[in-house]
């Protein structure tokens, strides 16, 4: 027990660092021991300080992000008291709230190191959110990608959506992030170039790390510089096509639709959604 009396808060994220070539590789392993690994806003949190705490490493060149062995991630974690309490947040209090996605995945993009994500099972909602701010993404065969929000009443934000774009082009960002119910192969996911690598089920990790270990054996100042100048040059506009996602979210989240889709995802059911 902590001194204030509460439990100490589980840890969903373990960093092992020191890897590969000359110790320059980590590992960033998130896992809530529930093979579905949703996103809490603690989780979101835990995910935001792993990536935050190489900010002054110079020893590590490259991080690969891995999750559970059947899941990397089941996205927004909606039965979690913290995240439901969003429900009877005032609109200021919703806003703050809602930056925590956007700094999670802010955190990773903006690492000097190159980041790899090794998916296994399914990767939803969040979870690819997470995986897009990522530099590159190893992909199970059997395992699929999913983007329910819409489907939820919501918008697809985190400034997901100019990553998703810069990947596959609008027609596939369109057809992945409206069409909700839509399970997107690892197969078409490589197709539509979305993951760059596919490896044998229960493989992605070992081909993350392999293809890790090329990037570690390049020179470590000019492997950073050189993602630097692909990065700024790649999201130079992103903050302006997606400043609104926060004010978007919250805005949906206020509709009758949202309530809707999150009532009937909870209770199994097909929402019926009436454009209130």
């Amino acid at each position: 027990m902590t001194s204030l009396g509460k439990p100490p808060l589980a840890k969903f994220v373990i960093i092992e660092k020191g890897l590969g070539p000359e110790g320059r590789i980590a590992v960033v392993r998130f896992d809530r021991g529930d093979g579905i690994n949703a996103l809490s806003p603690e989780a979101l949190r835990q995910l935001t300080d792993a990536a935050r705490c190489f900010e002054d490493d110079a020893d590590t060149s490259v991080v690969v992000l891995a999750g559970h062995a059947k899941a990397f991630s089941a996205g927004f974690d909606l039965k979690d008291p913290e995240g439901k309490s969003r429900a009877s947040m005032d609109l200021g209090t919703l806003r703050r709230h809602l930056k925590l996605g956007p700094r999670l995945t802010r955190a990773w993009q903006e690492m000097e190191q190159v980041t790899i994500a090794a998916i296994e099972g399914f990767c939803i909602g969040g979870g690819v959110a997470l995986a897009v701010a990522l530099d590159f993404r190893v992909m199970a065969q059997g395992a699929h990608i999913r983007v329910p929000e819409i489907g939820l009443g919501m918008n697809m934000s985190w400034q997901s959506v100019p990553r998703m774009l810069h990947l596959m082009g609008p027609a596939r960002t369109k057809q992945a992030v409206i069409l909700a119910d839509q399970r997107i192969s690892a197969q078409e996911a490589y197709e539509w170039r979305l993951v760059e690598h596919l490896a044998d089920d229960g493989k992605a990790f070992d081909v993350a790390m392999a293809f890790a270990e090329k990037i570690a054996a390049q020179p470590p100042l000019s492997v950073a510089m050189t993602k630097l100048t692909v990065n700024r040059l790649t999201y130079a506009l992103d903050d302006l096509a997606s400043h609104m996602d926060v004010d978007q979210f919250a805005l949906a989240s206020m509709s009758e639709d949202h309530k809707e889709g999150v009532a009937a995802f909870l209770g199994k059911r097909k929402p019926k959604f009436k454009g209130k």
